[in-house]
């Protein structure tokens, strides 16, 4: 297993072929689609053709920024993933943090902690300058959890979403923190 980072009860691991069912079943969970494409399934198919091989191809250019399963570490099952990435057009130093995990794992704090430890990775190893995440407005889950990791709320947008979603006339909110504001909190020395 070519692991990523290690936190105190996950695993981030690089993604491989052999995980198309699990993203499948993942991706399949009305819940946990609601806030991306309103609770449509992604066809078994697209992952393994389109998603999966865009994930993968982060790996050719280092372990810098990129897409990685999340794996609890007593069980080893696996919780879904996580994101690190500069959008394209985007500065490298400002990465995006992103996160989708299966329902039964909400709640219990892996979202935050593997938020945090992509937090920590992106200032005290890969030179981010900024690392930011957004979600819906009526996502108050996902807001919540980038306000544990330590983002502070920067601003409500409207973007036009692809699909129609529940709750998508309230906007988007975007969350950050930056370098500065990271080595003054807590969590710098970790």
């Amino acid at each position: 297993m070519d692991v990523y980072l290690e936190t105190e009860r996950l695993i981030l691991r690089r993604f491989t072929p052999a995980d198309v069912d699990l993203v499948t079943a993942l991706d399949a969970d009305p819940a946990v689609m609601r806030y991306v494409n309103g609770g449509r399934p992604t066809p078994r198919d697209e992952i393994r053709d389109v998603y999966l091989p865009a994930w993968m191809a982060y790996y050719e250019a280092g372990d810098r920024y990129g897409f990685w399963a999340a794996i609890e570490k007593r069980t080893s099952a696996f919780l879904g993933w996580f994101h690190l990435r500069p959008h394209e057009g985007e500065p490298d130093n400002q990465p995006e943090l992103g996160y989708r995990l299966i329902a039964s794992s909400w709640g219990r704090g892996y979202a935050t902690e593997g938020s945090r430890a992509l937090i920590r990775k992106a200032f005290r190893g890969l030179g981010a300058h900024r690392v930011y995440a957004a979600t819906m407005v009526v996502n108050v889950a996902s807001w919540r959890v980038m306000e544990k990791a330590g983002l502070r709320f920067v601003r409500v947008f409207h973007e036009p979403w692809p699909d129609r979603i529940e709750g998508e006339e309230q906007g988007d909110v975007e969350y950050a923190l930056t370098l500065d504001e990271w080595n003054a909190g807590p969590d710098a020395g970790t």
